[in-house]
């Protein structure tokens, strides 16, 4: 049973009834109302702002009807109705709820982890991919959750990797294309076009926005080694801050430089520092390729020797094989990863055979959109 009292100033409603009184602002509750005059019915945005609300509004009245809280706002005389599960839902007043969430730096439905993972790889079939939506919201969940996910028994052919994208997004063109071959070259103008093994790390952080996403397409696979490895970067944020809080923090507070200008007619430069959070403090991205930096400039000299110590720190746990999960991509076979999280490696092959790989680049946002409608 709910009930609901308001301030003498009719500036906060209190709902009690729950497992402990939730309060609410006025102006929170007018500025997020659902009502046709303030939500379109047809896409659910906002078709009012902050200035067509009153700057001396309050709440007049408030009583339970069924399932709603039926409000009363002074001085447009409006009442609008709130469904109890959707307040309870859109709570913002007891955040204990998400204490463990943000000592643990994560967003909710992020999952981290290691080499434990090996035996579990997120993985679905690409047949079953295109002709049941359930398990496509499966694996983009998993990609979700995970920061990663393997194909498997796709088609053997040129630009294959155009279908897997088509079912969640769209390709994002670079100065590589709209995708990029993978394949050994002479006087390669990147190290990924070499049989040189490469360390785990993410793609373009010299772009200001990076791609968030990136996809792996195997077409031929006959060489002796270039296994594929991923690890999580989120994991490995969280085991540094446990290990030494500030070399975390040095890492967070001031940003790497990156740079690519193999390409004649590409220079491209962007700074970003190499552990990302958001505003609030949770995990937002990692950029770490070592191919890729630059000379850093933008660390103080009174901090300098702690970031460097900080680096090689975040590089050895990288290099950790109990944080990494490895697999072979044979022919039809694809991965992704969240471009922003995922760090990705090979291991060096033999110029004997063939190895042929198709990439590209999406972004997540796309992703999240499919994984939200479907579910």
């Amino acid at each position: 049973m709910y009930d609901t009292t308001i301030s003498d100033n009719g500036q906060l409603l209190t709902l009690t009834g729950a497992s402990q009184p939730i309060r609410f602002h006025a102006i929170w509750l007018r500025d997020n109302a659902q009502d046709a005059d303030t939500r379109s019915t047809q896409n659910g945005q906002r078709l009012i702002t902050l200035q067509d609300i009153p700057n001396n509004l309050s709440i007049s009245a408030a009583r339970i009807q069924e399932n709603d809280v039926k409000l009363t706002f002074l001085p447009e005389n409006k009442t609008i109705d709130y469904p109890i599960d959707w307040l309870l839902e859109h709570s913002y007043d007891q955040k204990s709820k998400n204490n463990d969430q943000m000592c643990q730096l994560l967003s909710s439905g992020i999952q981290t982890w290691g080499n434990e993972l090996q035996n579990e790889i997120p993985q679905a079939d690409f047949k079953e991919l295109k002709t049941d939506s359930n398990i496509l919201a499966k694996w983009l969940e998993q990609i979700s959750r995970y920061g990663f996910a393997v194909m498997n028994n796709g088609p053997k052919r040129n630009l294959a990797l155009m279908e897997l994208v088509d079912l969640f997004g769209f390709v994002r063109e670079t100065n590589y294309g709209k995708h990029f071959e993978v394949r050994t070259e002479v006087n390669a103008t990147n190290l990924a076009y070499t049989g040189m093994a490469l360390q785990a790390h993410t793609d373009n952080p010299y772009r200001d926005p990076v791609p968030t996403l990136q996809i792996l397409y195997c077409l031929q696979s006959s060489t002796d080694g270039g296994e594929s490895m991923v690890v999580d970067g989120f994991n490995i944020a969280k085991q540094l801050r446990s290990e030494n809080p500030a070399w975390f923090d040095v890492l967070t507070r001031y940003c790497a430089q990156f740079e690519y200008k193999g390409s004649e007619g590409v220079q491209l430069r962007a700074r970003h520092p190499m552990i990302e959070l958001t505003a609030d403090g949770l995990l937002n991205a990692i950029h770490f390729n070592n191919r890729s930096a630059t000379t850093f400039t933008d660390i103080p000299f009174d901090d300098m020797q702690t970031y460097y110590a900080a680096y090689r720190r975040m590089s050895e746990l990288i290099d950790d094989p109990s944080h990494s999960v490895q697999f072979h991509l044979k022919p039809g076979m694809a991965f992704i990863v969240d471009n922003t999280r995922v760090l990705h490696a090979r291991t060096g092959f033999s110029g004997a055979g063939e190895r042929w790989l198709q990439g590209c680049y999406a972004d997540k946002d796309g992703l999240l959109s499919t994984l939200a409608s479907l579910s």
